[in-house]
């Protein structure tokens, strides 16, 4: 199965003139970043307040954030088209994904329900978290919302947030984790391994004169998780997953770079994927990111990265 070949939900760029087949459904309200288990809950609740309804979800493009804090770090769990294609994975049929801009950021509470929910949309019912708000300035929350939503005969679920141990699931939690080096506790928080997407990209190729080649992919606005070695497993076009190992960050000992990259040598692997896509799954951090004396230290740790990386790899699932 190819990237472009995936099960995806269809994408909706412009709220006001949207398709017949768009309109009607119940939608999910949110950001939806990382498509994690609290987002799974939320999607159960919207589909079992109105199974007859099909399930769509509004969302928003770029992320709030980015229009009013530019100056952030990237931090993106899951770029549009790969939370297109996770909530195609929860029965998602269409999703609605609003232009974020200063001009829409300046729409009323009013205007949202009424211009966007209701005329746009002919949303049938929504679902959304009790922290909802919307319109300028967050003009808008579910108070407002079951007010005016009951004035347009538009159903309402306020759904309460999946929680466990250590409170809320949210996309934040799983930032934190990825960004503290415990991949497996983003992959409990998400349901699934976190991966990242994107173009094998030539490098300067040094790893091919120690026999291990990399595929090396940009982290673009993807968040920065921390750096180090990773234990991985790569998904390519075809569909077929590869073990390997990866280094994410700077490169110290070779380059020292401001940009991080990630770069993935697939095990008992010898194909030309330049150019292709590959989803980089993080699978557990071996150690962190360290400037070498030398190239030969640095090839001796990749040696025993590699060991570990595969170790690991052939007793998990």
């Amino acid at each position: 199965m190819s990237n472009q070949g995936r099960l995806s939900a269809m994408l909706h760029t412009d709220w006001r003139n949207l398709p017949t087949q768009a309109r009607g459904m119940v939608l999910a309200l949110g950001n939806f970043d990382g498509v994690h288990r609290g987002h799974a809950h939320l999607l159960h609740a919207a589909h079992a307040a109105r199974p007859d309804a099909p399930l769509g979800v509004l969302t928003f493009e770029p992320h709030p954030r980015a229009l009013f804090r530019p100056e952030d770090p990237p931090f993106r769990l899951s770029p549009s088209a790969q939370r297109a294609e996770l909530l195609a994975g929860l029965g998602v049929r269409q999703v609605i994904e609003v232009p974020f801009d200063s001009a829409f950021a300046a729409l009323t509470a009013e205007d949202f329900v009424a211009r966007v929910l209701h005329q746009a949309c002919g949303a049938v019912h929504v679902a959304c978290g009790a922290d909802f708000a919307f319109g300028h300035r967050r003009g808008g929350d579910v108070h407002f919302l079951e007010a005016r939503a009951e004035a347009f005969g538009i159903g309402l679920s306020i759904v309460p947030q999946l929680t466990d141990e250590s409170g809320p699931i949210s996309s934040s939690r799983v930032r934190r984790a990825l960004q503290d080096g415990y991949p497996e506790h983003a992959a409990f928080l998400l349901g699934r391994p976190w991966a990242i997407r994107g173009e094998v990209a030539h490098g300067d190729k040094r790893g091919r004169t120690i026999g291990f080649p990399t595929a090396n992919i940009a982290l673009g606005g993807y968040l920065e998780p921390a750096r180090g070695v990773y234990a991985v497993r790569a998904t390519l076009p075809d569909g077929r997953i590869v073990a390997g190992v990866a280094n994410l960050g700077r490169r110290p000992t070779v380059a020292d770079t401001t940009e991080a990259r990630l770069e993935t040598h697939l095990f008992d692997f010898a194909e030309d994927i330049y150019g292709q896509t590959l989803d980089v799954a993080l699978v557990a951090f071996l150690r962190a990111e360290q400037k070498f004396a030398s190239f030969d230290a640095l090839r001796q740790q990749i040696v025993t990265d590699a060991e570990d990386a595969r170790r690991l790899l052939a007793t998990s699932a």
